[in-house]
């Protein structure tokens, strides 16, 4: 079975509540008609219930009606989310007032929906921009405890199965902080190996990837990353992870085992944490075109409940996948409380 087909069949064996904010946009809808076809989740679609209902039958999309459709303007629980929204965000200066207005607004709704204990996890973005679907999950849901930076993880199908795992690699950041600290960067290794084991399934070998390997050059951004590791073994001591490597050092054995000869993680890493987000970015696009690669993501890795970014050029079949690995991020986040 491939990695998709088991983030799948994970995400049917115990069915989470997502929420498409972006009930009626046409991708969305159709992958929401698909997963509820193949029993993958449950979901609710915020938008007005007549504008859906139509929209599926111009579309034939039969399951829709197996969704639960909440309407933005009108629904019983409008004065319940904006008081909760209003108790969060009273010290920031918000009135009750801008509360109600602010929970008619599919993103917040759907975050608020989240929070109030109701769904599980969230995806939007077909028409959305990052800052948009992720201002409210960060006002809302907030971070996970003991993490500060929200990050993104691309999953990476490659054809080199000598390398990763089996091929497969997952690397962060690719998609929100740009220039992370040491202490940010630390956090960054420590999301992204519980994102390995959350949708990828397998147990984490990070490498914090560097221009040097273990003392082979000296820069001051050589420096962060060594001062990264430090700091995420003291905040995960049982995680499997060294640096800072290059990026052959990190994934082939007989570079690893040459240049970092008493590294259980060089040659063997399925990993990888880049320094910024500029190397992330590119080195995923990279593999993707030059190496033929299927890059899944980002997924995004910090907030306290899932909620993820969807490009607005994603396909149908990008919806469908994203909803299976939210499934999966908010499985091990119950897990893991």
């Amino acid at each position: 079975m491939d990695i998709i087909s088991r983030i799948i069949e994970r995400a049917k064996a115990n069915k989470q509540r997502i929420v498409l904010p972006e009930g009626t946009e046409e991708r969305t809808l159709k992958a929401a008609n698909q997963i509820l076809t193949d029993e993958v989740a449950e979901l609710i679609l915020l938008g007005n219930p007549e504008e859906i209902m139509d929209l599926a039958k111009k579309w034939g999309l039969g399951n829709i009606n197996k969704a639960t459709i909440i309407d933005p303007e009108n629904h019983p629980k409008m004065e319940e989310y904006a008081e909760l929204l209003f108790e969060l965000r009273k010290k920031k200066g918000m009135t009750i007032e801008d509360a109600r207005k602010l929970v008619i607004d599919p993103l917040y709704l759907g975050c608020l929906i989240i929070k109030a204990g109701d769904a599980d996890g969230q995806l939007a973005g077909a028409r959305n921009t990052t800052g948009n679907v992720l201002r409210p999950a960060l006002q809302i849901i907030k971070t996970t405890p003991g993490i500060t930076c929200v990050s993104g993880a691309m999953l990476l199908l490659t054809k080199a199965p000598d390398y990763g795992e089996h091929g497969t690699v997952v690397m962060g950041d690719v998609a929100v902080t740009p220039v992370p600290d040491a202490n940010q960067l630390a956090q960054i290794a420590v999301c992204t190996a519980e994102t390995a084991r959350a949708v990828a399934g397998i147990e984490p070998r990070v490498a914090m990837l560097s221009f040097s390997t273990k003392g082979s050059a000296k820069h001051e951004v050589v420096d962060k990353v060594t001062e990264a590791l430090k700091i995420a073994k003291e905040m995960e001591p049982e995680l499997k992870i060294d640096g800072e490597l290059q990026a052959d050092a990190a994934l082939v054995p007989h570079i690893g085992e040459s240049k970092a000869p008493n590294s259980e993680i060089a040659g063997h890493a399925n990993v990888l944490i880049v320094p910024c987000l500029e190397v992330g970015n590119i080195s995923y696009k990279l593999v993707e075109r030059l190496g033929n690669a299927t890059a899944i993501g980002p997924i995004l890795q910090g907030i306290a409940r899932p909620v993820n970014d969807l490009s607005r050029g994603c396909s149908v079949d990008d919806v469908y996948k994203m909803i299976a690995i939210t499934s999966n991020q908010a499985i091990a986040a119950k897990e893991n409380n």
